[in-house]
């Protein structure tokens, strides 16, 4: 039986599509790298979404910054217009133009010369676009707006036509464009035909909601590559267009071991002794009064102390205010703001919609690029969107800084007592770490109480510590347990004073006590020193005895010896004389 024989086929690699970079912030990442090259781009929307910017843009970067020149064809303003319109972005086209890297064409069409025939064609247009190529060996065309070059036109064949030879020509001709359409009735465009025939489709979107504008671009198609699919916000402002591409991220961010002070050597403590994580996220919530800014304060001031940028977006208070009060609790954040490493960006909710708040803080993140931001409050921003809304917003943001490594520390405002509903924020699920100060109202006073609700993969304190606010700075500080419950305030400065009295009055006690010790110790080593003479005495007393008992068994036994030789005859010692014979 014969075997059958399996080949293995190779799988080559993907062939990416060539693509041009666009230069707008934020618009290349989420594109995968740009403009399709060589294809046409189709950017519509209403009037006042931001088409022609978002050309021009496209045009004057791939001048400047990527040796791209381009030609930009109006068929609504004059050159002269675009001009003065680009400048206040800080484009200078006339340079551009007298350097031979744009070349800006104003072509007039007038309604009443097109006649519905046949014969209609774009060829005068092909003339005058492949002169303006070729004199300057252009790279990138802008056609703004398609609309004009059919506005006399109602025979969609004609137009479909015309438009398919259009793109024809202009992929014959190497360059990257971009035509600008204005949305139609239902359709993206007016004809509804131009997002058929374009290789990239990107839409952009101007609304208003509750008196908010918010500004949205979304990729509708991208032949032959991979795209972000959401809605993404983009932001007009003196630099020009930038894109928000974080919309949508994976959680496989990096995370460091690393711990930052608090600023408040008896909050480190309850941390474990060393601070927050690097990288985390922390919220700081309370009710009004409870000192959530002065928290946030000294946490930036910490931030630059350790030779780290921080920004702090404030939504309550400006930046003048916050210094003045922080100097009433010894924090003095100027010299920081003068050195270049606190920035500052006070504005209130209601400057944009949430999107555009978050596109104002990445932006200034990749500007700054700082070590550590402070949102001060976060529920503020409620007032321009829902809860579920606001914490969509801030997952994102999350997200982001994680990704960037850069710690944030939240301050939220609860209109409630109950520990057990401050979520207003919406986000206390998503930080890493949070701390709730509370008012602690007892004996006529109104005192504050913080504790740690939550500090993940560290160990941290369960008590309730009194946070104390005084000129001196912030403290925590321990919280006693009377009768009541807890004593705070000037009820635990009795206790503490009642507690030194104790102690005053037991040290008291032990002093008379070891004073009696002494005494009783001199008495007795006295009598032990009497006992001690005493017992010299009589043992000198028997040792006189027992020398005199010695001293009379001698004397006994030489008066024995002497007459004993006496009766013998013998001669004594005295000195008696002998008998002679």
């Amino acid at each position: 039986m014969a075997t059958k024989r399996t080949t293995k086929t190779k799988t080559s690699a993907p062939v990416t599509l060539p693509k041009v970079l666009t230069g707008i912030a934020g618009l290349d990442e989420i594109t995968g790298g740009g403009l399709p090259k060589g294809r046409p781009t189709l950017i519509c929307g209403e009037a006042g979404a931001g088409k022609t910017l978002f050309a021009m843009e496209f045009i004057v970067h791939g001048a400047m910054q990527f040796n791209e020149p381009g030609v930009f064809v109006a068929f609504e303003e004059k050159a002269e217009e675009l001009t003065a319109n680009v400048r206040s972005f800080g484009y200078d086209l006339n340079k551009l133009v007298a350097a031979k890297k744009l070349r800006v064409d104003h072509v007039h069409i007038e309604r009443s010369e097109i006649e519905e025939t046949g014969e209609y064609d774009l060829d005068g247009l092909f003339i005058r676009l492949g002169y303006a190529i070729d004199s300057i060996k252009a790279k990138r065309v802008v056609l703004d707006t398609i609309e004009n070059l059919f506005s006399g036109l109602s025979n969609q064949a004609i137009i479909r036509a015309e438009l398919r030879r259009l793109f024809e020509w202009l992929k014959d001709r190497g360059v990257t464009v971009i035509i600008t359409g204005e949305k139609g009735q239902g359709t993206l465009t007016r004809q509804g035909l131009e997002e058929y025939v374009s290789d990239c489709v990107i839409m952009l979107d101007h609304r208003v909601a509750n008196q908010i504008s918010t500004r949205r671009l979304r990729i509708v198609k991208y032949r032959g590559s991979d795209h972000g699919t959401n809605e993404y916000p983009f932001l007009i402002d003196n630099e020009g267009i930038s894109v928000l591409p974080v919309t949508s991220l994976t959680l496989a961010n990096r995370v460091s071991s690393q711990r930052v002070s608090t600023g408040i050597p008896s909050l480190d403590e309850m941390l474990g002794g060393k601070g927050f994580f690097k990288g985390s996220s922390i919220l700081v919530s309370g009710t009004a009064g409870t000192g959530k800014t002065s928290m946030a304060s000294y946490f930036a001031y910490e931030s630059c102390r350790r030779g780290e940028k921080c920004i702090y977006f404030a939504f309550e208070e400006s930046p003048e205010q916050i210094m003045r009060n922080m100097k009433s609790i010894n924090v003095n954040l100027e010299p920081c703001v003068k050195d270049g490493m606190l920035i500052f960006h006070a504005s209130r909710p209601s400057l944009h919609g949430l999107e555009m708040h978050l596109l104002v803080i990445y932006k200034m993140i990749k500007k700054y690029k700082p070590k550590t931001i402070i949102l001060d409050p976060i529920t503020n921003l409620v007032s321009v969107g829902t809860v579920s809304e606001l914490k969509s917003m801030l997952v994102r943001l999350i997200d982001f800084l994680q990704r960037e490594q850069i710690t944030v520390l939240f301050t939220a405002l609860t209109l409630n007592t109950n520990v057990n509903e401050q979520t207003d924020e919406g986000v206390s699920s998503l930080v890493d770490a949070w701390l709730t100060v509370r008012d602690i109202e007892f004996n006529g006073e109104r005192n504050r109480g913080l504790y740690i609700m939550k500090s993940r993969g560290m160990k941290h304190s369960n008590q309730v510590r009194e946070f104390v606010i005084s000129d001196h700075g912030l403290e925590l500080v321990e919280v006693f347990l009377g009768p009541d419950g807890v004593l705070t305030g000037s009820a635990r400065e009795a206790h503490q004073l009642l507690e030194a009295t104790d102690d005053a009055l037991k040290t008291f006690a032990l002093g008379r006590k070891d004073r009696e010790i002494a005494r009783k110790s001199l008495m007795l080593e006295a009598q032990i020193g009497n006992l001690r003479s005493e017992f010299d005495s009589v043992k000198e007393e028997l040792n006189k005895l027992y020398m005199e008992e010695e001293l009379k068994k001698e004397v006994r036994k030489n008066n024995l010896e002497k007459i004993t030789t006496l009766r013998r005859g013998g001669k004594t010692n005295s000195g008696s004389s002998t008998t002679k014979k």
